[in-house]
């Protein structure tokens, strides 16, 4: 599945998505890459709405796992996150880009030992908003997959 497909499954089955004009943008090295318009993400402070922000690196981490849930050849499957902790570090204050850490050959492996063991298997994802080459947001989250 290419990037365009899903970023149409997400605003089929999360509207949300779709209103936050959340981009999949491009994989580049071992990172996901998405982006959301400002506009439609602010709060009162014209900074970037805390709301807004976590959803973005929650999807984009979904997404992470989705993607490689795919590459291992299973079409479907349940995703959903268990555990997640967020850290706010500075305003947003202009259209923003997360950067998602895909997972490692060796996580890929393990992940696809347990899915084809036990039917359930975890992620663990880590992503990050930037602007300006500064760290705005930092996330990190556990994903439960099952198929």
């Amino acid at each position: 599945m290419d990037l365009k497909e899903l970023e149409k499954k997400l605003y089929k089955e999360i509207p949300l998505t779709k209103f936050m004009e959340i981009k999949l943008d491009k994989i580049e090295k071992n990172s996901l890459i998405s982006s959301a318009a400002f506009k439609k993400n602010k709060n009162d402070k014209n900074t970037g709405f805390a709301g807004s922000l976590s959803t973005l690196v929650t999807i984009s981490g979904w997404c992470a796992c989705y993607l490689n849930t795919i590459k291992i050849g299973y079409e479907k499957s349940m995703i959903a996150i268990i555990k997640s902790d967020t850290a706010y570090k500075a305003a947003v204050t202009k259209d923003f880009y997360c950067e998602t850490t895909l997972p490692t050959q060796e996580e890929i492996n393990l992940f696809k030992k347990k899915l084809e063991s036990k039917k359930s298997s975890s992620l663990r994802i880590k992503s990050q908003i930037i602007e300006n080459g500064k760290i705005c947001v930092k996330f990190e989250g556990i994903y439960i997959i099952k198929v």
